[in-house]
């Protein structure tokens, strides 16, 4: 079950992160044009900022796309690590199974198993 998790919608439109902690959930939306690189160091800070712990029960929840390559594949690259250094689980989900961006809908992908563990298969716009 998924109880504490980042959600990284990272696609190149509309791009957010989302944190539940315990009962509370935290957004970041990226106001200014985000550059690829810079989205580790948002992550990192919208995760100090909320005093999350990540380890073996946390959760990283990752949209798969459609989305531009670059932001998809960096987004994924950010999960991986997430994954790889904090030994989080890491899920993925397709960008038209979220219909708006709260955690009643976030809860509703969770619930009906729409995200995918482990393996992750990015969907690109050309």
């Amino acid at each position: 079950m998924i109880n504490n998790f980042l959600i990284i919608n990272f696609i190149g439109e509309d791009d957010k992160l989302g944190l539940r902690i315990n009962k509370d959930f935290f957004t970041h939306k990226f106001v200014h044009k985000k550059n690829n690189e810079q989205l580790v160091f948002e992550v990192l800070k919208f995760l100090n900022s909320h005093n999350a712990t990540l380890d073996e029960n946390f959760s990283v929840i990752v949209n798969q796309g459609p989305g531009s390559f670059s932001s998809v594949r960096t987004s994924l690259s950010v999960a991986k690590g997430l994954e790889i250094s904090k030994k989080v689980m890491l899920f993925g989900f397709k960008n038209n199974d979220l219909q708006r961006f709260d955690l009643e809908n976030i809860e509703k992908i969770i619930d009906k198993n729409l995200i995918e563990k482990k393996l992750i298969k990015p969907i690109y716009i050309s």
